[in-house]
């Protein structure tokens, strides 16, 4: 018996989650935030746009009545995953939370944690004069009136407030130690401000910090419902299975 599955998504693991379940027959849709103007696309249908806060996501889930809602946001979303949390709990609707793995310092790093992006720009001048910012368009109001040279690297371009000195760089991953290597010398950087997103695609970044002695602030995740919570697209279709939520035909 094929099932139905809402993969709340926009990340590298939602999609190969989407991918996985169509290739079992299982009918999926993707639902996107809509905030990047050209993303990737899961296989399977896709929705893009919010719900419309709880209520709103309360209805599409009754209407739509799906067997499962999985939770495969950015680890920084945190917004959305509150709202599937209350929603599913509402309607009885099962929910698991997909998040990769955050980083971890390695022997080499200066890693100096903070719990928001507002707590960085508080420290950032203590760490250094030319900063690679790559904590995304969301935020940068946070550094606008630092006094600092910023490389800004982000998928979209942003919107002001920016930092005044700031070069703009539009690109998205994945990256390659040898090219992030190049960036930070070649604008003199040193200092990096990254978000824990973790995965493969932009852990160059840390490498290359690292191989240049350069410190790092790195703001942690924030709070995330008390709900269940796997690390890979394996442990989702394992809970699906097991669970007894869906079965694959």
């Amino acid at each position: 018996m094929s099932g139905y599955v809402l993969v709340l998504g926009g990340t590298a693991e939602a999609r190969s989650l989407a991918a996985a379940l169509v290739d079992r027959g299982v009918r999926v849709v993707s639902s996107l935030a809509g905030r990047v103007r050209a993303p990737r696309l899961p296989v399977g249908e896709v929705r893009v746009g919010g719900f419309g806060g709880v209520d709103g996501l309360r209805a599409w889930l009754a209407r739509e009545g799906v067997d499962a809602v999985v939770d495969a946001t950015h680890p920084f979303a945190e917004r959305i995953s509150w709202s599937a949390a209350e929603a599913c709990a509402a309607e009885g609707v099962p929910l698991l939370v997909l998040r990769r793995p955050g980083w971890t310092a390695r022997d080499g790093d200066d890693w100096h944690w903070v719990s928001t992006v507002d707590s960085a720009a508080a420290v950032l001048p203590g760490y250094g004069s030319r900063v690679f910012l790559t904590t995304g368009r969301q935020g940068l109001s946070a550094f606008a009136s630092l006094d600092l040279w910023f490389l800004v690297r982000t998928v979209d371009e942003p919107k002001p407030p920016v930092p005044q000195r700031m070069r703009l760089l539009l690109d998205r991953g994945p990256y390659t130690v040898e090219g992030e290597l190049g960036l930070m010398r070649e604008h003199g950087i040193d200092v990096l401000v990254s978000k824990d997103s973790g995965g493969r695609l932009t852990v160059a970044k840390l490498d290359a910090a690292r191989e240049l002695g350069l410190p790092v602030v790195m703001v942690r995740r924030p709070a995330v419902p008390d709900v269940g919570r796997v690390g890979s697209v394996d442990g989702v279709l394992a809970w699906l299975i097991e669970g007894g939520v869906l079965r694959f035909s």
